[in-house]
């Protein structure tokens, strides 16, 4: 967890001139797709890479309604999420290999180190983050269907 942790905040330190507080889609280690969990639809942007899942949403400012941040992993993965230098509030929904929400969890911002960490008690697959209270706003749940489909490019 330490080395996470670390190699998170090496991340961070490394991208942190190229980070902006602005909802930007256009960075190559993102791209835009639609998720579906239980019956809400959501707008995310898919953080495949290893840099994108670092920067995560760190300083945004805001998220618009019904939009989000999917983390996509290769395999069944640990690693657990931080709101160090996240400016709001949001909910993380993980989610395991036959696509189903495994768990929610509310995550607050945290301006200075030591941040709290969040993650699941087994390994997942993929994550969503959410403005706080959409997932409880929309009857989301564990054990929810989780489907990602890919836009396609303009």
């Amino acid at each position: 967890m330490r080395r996470a942790i670390a190699c998170s905040l090496f991340l961070f330190v490394a991208l942190a001139a190229g980070c902006s507080g602005s909802a930007s889609t256009d960075q190559p280690d993102r791209s835009l797709a639609e998720l579906t969990i239980g019956t809400a639809e959501l707008h995310v942007e898919v953080a495949a890479t290893p840099q994108a899942r670092a920067r995560g949403l760190m300083g945004r400012t805001q998220l618009p309604p019904g939009h989000g941040m999917a983390f996509v992993f290769d395999q069944a993965t640990t690693d657990r999420f931080w709101m160090k230098d996240t400016l709001i509030p949001l909910s993380i929904a993980f989610w395991d290999g036959d696509n189903r929400v495994m768990a929610i969890l509310d995550m607050q911002p945290c301006p200075a180190d030591p941040c709290p960490t969040y993650g699941p008690d087994r390994p997942y697959v993929g994550a969503v983050e959410v403005n706080l209270g959409y997932f409880d706003d929309h009857g989301i749940q564990v054990g929810d269907h989780v489907e990602l489909t890919q836009r396609a490019p303009q």
